[in-house]
């Protein structure tokens, strides 16, 4: 894991706030203090990611170090959001993780073959949800190397 982990981003694209607030406390419960972002539909995702409308000239928007992303969104989709950030040179290094509650077997093929990292279930339970959220921490922030924000 890095030094400082409060300088991590994970941006977090859902709508459904309930799910927002789990996902922050089973973060806090798996002793990650990267900084969770949270989006409520693929275009305010793409907004933050190109730093557009409220988001152009803002600091508030950092690069962040890996996206969590609901499939079934209101505006912009998952999927068509996902196509958007990989085909974009200076987004499709961020990696992408579709956290949703579909089982179906289109939304995972689809999702690895526009560039998805993973594709996990999101689990029915809280104790589920905080141990999705420590695997994610271990292997993203402990395991993998991440690309560094100022580059490409």
């Amino acid at each position: 894991m890095r030094a400082d982990d409060s300088s991590l981003i994970i941006l977090m694209a859902d709508d459904d706030e309930d799910d927002c607030l789990l996902a922050k406390k089973a973060l806090e419960q798996s002793d990650l203090t990267a900084q969770l972002r949270f989006v409520k539909d693929g275009e305010e995702l793409m907004a933050y990611l190109n730093k557009q409308g409220s988001c152009e000239h803002n600091d508030n928007f950092p690069k962040p170090d890996i996206i969590l992303l609901d499939l079934n969104m209101p505006k912009m989709n998952g999927l068509e959001a996902l196509k958007a950030i990989k085909s974009h040179s200076a987004l499709c290094s961020i990696p992408v993780i579709i956290l949703t509650t579909s089982r179906a077997d289109h939304d995972i093929c689809n999702s690895y073959a526009f560039g998805a990292s993973s594709f996990i279930t999101k689990p029915a339970s809280f104790k589920g949800l905080v141990e999705t959220m420590d695997i994610i921490k271990k292997y993203w922030f402990e395991v993998v190397e991440l690309p560094k924000k100022h580059a490409v």
